[in-house]
């Protein structure tokens, strides 16, 4: 029998594309272990499907896990039906646009075959804690990842500026 386990998470952004973070709380019974990490040139939508990846790519063995997210566009995608649509269509959209993110797409779909994963929206910026608790990690990845920069570098409220 596969154990259970709960995970929250979430991607930020500041400017989009622009400096990303994302954050992940897992579950399992009474044990939490927090994640995060940062990218220099991303969108909100990569950081949101890689805070997933990366928590499911922790578990060690195949789990049944419960992913509440505060991100329509990851959610959506897989209650909806969105992503098995895109892969029949050749990773094309209805409008036949292409998907974006399409690695990260596929990385996800294959861990979702892995683990026996179901998607939760949860509202975002509410009274969720373990989700704004998530958006802390994402945020303070960034301001981490921002301490590394070269002084010389724009920063994003000066960058909204040009």
């Amino acid at each position: 029998m596969k154990k259970s386990v709960t995970l929250y998470t979430d991607g930020a952004c500041s400017g989009n594309p622009g400096l990303g973070g994302y954050g992940g709380i897992l579950i399992y019974g009474d044990v939490k272990r927090e994640y995060s990490g940062s990218e220099m040139d991303t969108t909100n939508n990569r950081m949101e499907l890689f805070a997933v990846i990366i928590g499911l790519k922790r578990l060690k063995y195949p789990c049944k896990v419960d992913v509440y997210s505060d991100s329509a566009y990851t959610v959506n995608a897989f209650l909806n039906g969105w992503l098995d649509s895109w892969r029949a269509n050749g990773w094309k959209k209805a409008d036949n646009k292409p998907v974006l993110n399409t690695d990260l797409w596929e990385e996800l779909y294959a861990l979702t075959k892995t683990h026996d994963v179901t998607f939760h929206k949860v509202a975002g910026h509410a009274d969720n804690a373990l989700n704004n608790r998530c958006d802390e990690l994402a945020r303070s990845a960034i301001a981490e990842l921002r301490k590394t920069l070269p002084k010389e570098l724009p920063q994003q409220d000066d960058a909204e500026k040009l």
